[in-house]
């Protein structure tokens, strides 16, 4: 049969201090079930404390510790976590939660707090293997374990606990006023190949832990393994590395066109600082989301180059007296000033539609969404006027570009690697946790692109 315990303590001897929350008589390896028990919470846990579950795999009508041949796994129920930042409505205050006060009381926000862990999901390895006992894998042997009796070894069911099916997402804050809390125990057997495939991913979460990478971090690591269809998870790691050679080469042809560029012909200035301004704020939204890192730095790297690149548009430069820095900036020749006209043009047809919107639309998130912060609502709505109407401002050089019916002064190599990896993004958009708003905007580009095209064709 199996028996689920709770107990406080991290090994036990006894029956002592110990509670049973799930016993299953008659344990079928082969069939998978799922129940919800309710868990009583110890006063140690709700201070702060640890719970701990011992899964037992052992003879019918024996107690486990009293079985010579039972198996056991143990578990942390709970873990710790900052908790999430509450969200108010800016103007009346109203949250969308009761925050616990109790908790408001005793922990500030940058303080982790246990949290509850609400799915247990068990697995016992049901395929038979042979193995040479001078090389037996490490993995396996380090769940495998033997009695024995006389001259007889019992190899006893290999008992497994899925860590990855643990997510951020079903963590609840425990509260000191509560006094039971749900558990979902759900059982499936589990093959050889996928048992050793699992235990890998595992070590691999772990292992980015400890080389400081947030419970978050690996969260989304842990998303992609047990979210994803594993053919398509093949699919997607083959994507990915095309996705990185192919940014790579971009910013490299990027800094190398803008590295040798002199002159601002053909270019429309206030698209590139409008490009500098967006890049920035998102990568500041991404942050202040939390984003995984496979999309934030990425975001990080293009927010710098960006910046230099509005250093090269306005001809900059930094000239010190003493500590003191003093910015100079280059004049516009003839053609230059030509294009900047262009430019102007474009955007005061603009911006008789971009305003309007993008303060309607901040105006409207303060009266009926809720933030964690005045700035998180700032930034939100700098974020929503770039992903919802940034497209607008990619128009300018499309403008430009119809007027001097020319596409030779865009750096089309970068472009071309950019392109790409927008097709790419597509694909990512859809496997990896991040803002709805910055997954329709991969989709926006896509369009822009193919305007871009026609122009050259």
């Amino acid at each position: 049969q199996l028996s689920v315990y709770t107990t406080t303590r991290s090994n036990i001897g006894a029956e002592n201090n110990i509670d049973l929350v799930l016993n299953v008589e008659d344990f079928d390896i082969e069939s998978k079930f799922e129940r919800t028990v309710n868990v009583s919470v110890p006063k140690k846990t709700r201070n702060n404390g640890t719970l701990y579950a011992y899964i037992f795999v052992h003879h019918a009508g024996i107690l486990p510790w009293h079985d010579g041949k039972q198996v056991h796994i143990v578990s942390p129920l709970t873990t710790y976590m900052v908790p999430k930042p509450e969200e108010v409505n800016l103007l009346t205050g109203e949250s969308t939660t009761q925050q616990i006060e109790a908790e408001k009381q005793t922990s500030a926000l940058d303080e982790p707090v246990s949290h509850w862990r609400s799915r247990l999901t068990l697995n016992v390895m049901v395929e038979d293997f042979v193995f040479d006992g001078s090389s037996l894998p490490a993995d396996v042997h380090r769940y495998m374990k033997m009695v024995q009796l006389g001259k007889t070894v019992h190899y006893l069911p290999i008992l497994f606990i899925d860590q990855l099916s643990n997510r951020v997402k079903d963590l609840m804050v425990i509260n000191r006023s509560t006094t039971e809390l749900p558990l979902t125990v759900s059982y499936d057997k589990i093959s050889l190949g996928k048992l050793r495939f699992w235990i890998h991913m595992q070590d691999a979460v772990y292992s980015l832990q400890q080389f400081g990478f947030s419970e978050k971090d690996a969260d989304e690591v842990k998303g992609i393994f047990v979210d994803t269809n594993l053919y398509f998870l093949a699919l997607t790691f083959f994507v990915a590395a095309f996705h990185l050679l192919f940014d790579f080469l971009a910013f490299k042809n990027d800094i190398s066109f803008w590295k040798k560029k002199r002159s601002m012909i053909g270019m429309s200035t206030k698209a590139v600082l409008w490009r500098c301004f967006s890049t920035v704020v998102i990568f500041l939204f991404l942050l202040d989301e939390q984003t995984s890192l496979l999309v934030l730095i990425p975001a990080g790297i293009g927010a710098v180059i960006e910046l230099w690149k509005v250093k090269k548009a306005l001809k900059m430069t930094i000239k010190w007296q003493g500590i003191r820095p003093k910015i100079q900036f280059g004049t516009y020749n003839d053609s230059e000033k030509k294009t900047e006209e262009y430019d102007t043009q474009a955007m005061k047809y603009l911006s008789y539609l971009l305003y309007p919107l993008c303060i309607g639309g901040a105006g409207y998130s303060l009266l009926n969404v809720k933030y964690k912060s005045w700035y998180s609502w700032l930034i939100n709505s700098f974020v929503n006027g770039v992903y919802a109407f940034g497209f607008l401002f990619m128009l300018p050089q499309l403008f430009v570009n119809y007027k001097m019916k020319s596409v030779a002064h865009l750096p089309w190599k970068a472009f071309t690697y950019k392109a790409f990896n927008t097709f790419i993004d597509d694909i990512f958009a859809f496997i990896i946790t991040m803002p709805t708003s910055h997954r329709l905007a991969c989709f926006r580009d896509d369009v822009v692109f193919l305007v871009y095209l026609y122009q050259r064709w």
